[in-house]
């Protein structure tokens, strides 16, 4: 029988209710208390779902824990994890879990030397939808990937977000906050990332919120770009463009479009676990893919009560955990992780300096998620 580890959750904002109603799905976690900064916040999500409410200092010296999922705010999720792996747990941590590979080899050296693991969202990767476009490109229906295009680009956060100055200052911006999930994907689908450039500007010094909230009409100072165009070399070759932006009020680009010597393939929002693919032959002939029966391309939440969503946020966690009894390298471990964070802070870098950047890190590839290896981390 597979070990079940107790894990604790860092951090009782928002997010925190995906992990503590999705955690429940996978047999090998069991979450046992919440903490945060603000007792009220992590008594109410405690009470919520049924979990024991602590201080930060106590759920770092909780031993009935043993991952801690780090769901603090970006600039802080070094020092939590950090914290974690000082206090003996593997640390899971909300994307991106450092802002600089300097982090990231530090808190690897830290992890390393204690003999624990290291993760870092998104998971997204591994649904159904993802897991079958790998298939597909795998398979060689589509020839060898050379080429390819990713966008991720909308008119910003201050319409809809009640006070989104931290997205707009370093740390923050697109590529930082929802590149996470592209450049995943993009790593998983085809390996990593040899050399980038790009360009980058922001179309306005300051950003009016008109969301609802306390802070509609006032305006935030932008510190950062908010338009990211870069070109992405990787190591098998594949060259594919990237734009990410909160400065576009629509486009008609598909989130990623990649092209193979003999077809091409139309991925979905790798921000969720599923969605619709498509692939092309040669004379352009489009064509649905019938989805495979992948158990985590099946919907299990609605959003806004209306659209039928896969979501199995911990999926990662789940497969994390199971590779410290393996051996096996985690999915979503420690080397992908820390080599998205040089893509991303290499695009702000290149746009910075107009120089074509050469990437010091490298990972293995993700093992591909089968139907069965997926099944096997769900309760029966």
């Amino acid at each position: 029988m597979a070990k079940t580890y107790g894990v604790g959750i860092m951090g009782a904002g928002n997010i925190s209710a995906a992990y503590l109603r999705l955690a429940p799905l996978f047999k090998n976690l069991e979450v046992r208390a919440v903490a945060d900064i603000m007792p009220e916040a992590a008594q109410k999500r405690g009470g919520e779902f049924g979990v024991k409410a602590q201080t930060p200092d106590e759920l770092l010296k909780n031993s009935e824990l043993d991952v801690i999922v780090n769901l603090t705010v970006p600039a802080a999720h070094y020092g939590v994890s950090m914290d974690i792996i000082s206090a003996g747990k593997h640390s899971y941590s909300e994307k991106p879990f450092v802002l600089s590979v300097e982090e990231g080899l530090a808190l690897k050296k830290a992890a390393e030397d204690r003999g624990l693991k290291v993760g870092s969202a998104p998971d997204t990767f591994l649904g159904g939808a993802h897991q079958q476009a790998r298939e597909i490109i795998d398979s060689g229906k589509l020839g060898k990937i050379m080429s390819g295009t990713t966008h991720v680009m909308s008119r910003g956060m201050e319409h809809w977000h009640p006070n989104p100055d931290f997205f707009f200052q370093p740390g923050g911006g697109p590529i930082l906050d929802l590149g996470p999930y592209y450049i995943t994907d993009l790593v998983h689908l085809l390996g990593p990332v040899k050399r980038l450039s790009a360009f980058t500007n922001m179309a306005r010094a300051e950003r009016e919120v008109t969301a609802e909230g306390p802070y509609k009409g006032t305006f935030i100072k932008v510190g950062t770009p908010t338009t990211i165009h870069g070109v992405l070399e990787f190591h098998n070759g594949a060259i594919v463009t990237i734009g990410a932006s909160w400065d576009v009020a629509a486009h008609g680009h598909h989130n990623i479009e990649l092209y193979g010597t003999d077809g091409s393939i139309f991925v979905p929002d790798p921000n969720f676990f599923g969605g619709d693919l498509v692939t092309a032959s040669l004379d352009g002939t489009r064509t649905p893919v019938t989805p495979w029966d992948h158990p985590f391309g099946k919907p299990n939440q609605e959003l806004d009560k209306a659209i039928p969503r896969a979501n199995y946020r911990c999926a990662g966690l789940a497969d994390m955990m199971l590779s410290h009894e393996t051996g096996q390298t985690a999915r979503c471990g420690l080397d992908v992780a820390l080599h998205v964070v040089e893509v991303m802070t290499g695009l702000l870098k290149a746009g910075e300096t107009g120089q074509v950047l050469t990437l010091q890190t490298t990972c293995e590839r993700p093992r591909a998620l089968g139907i069965d290896e997926a099944r096997a981390l769900l309760k029966n």
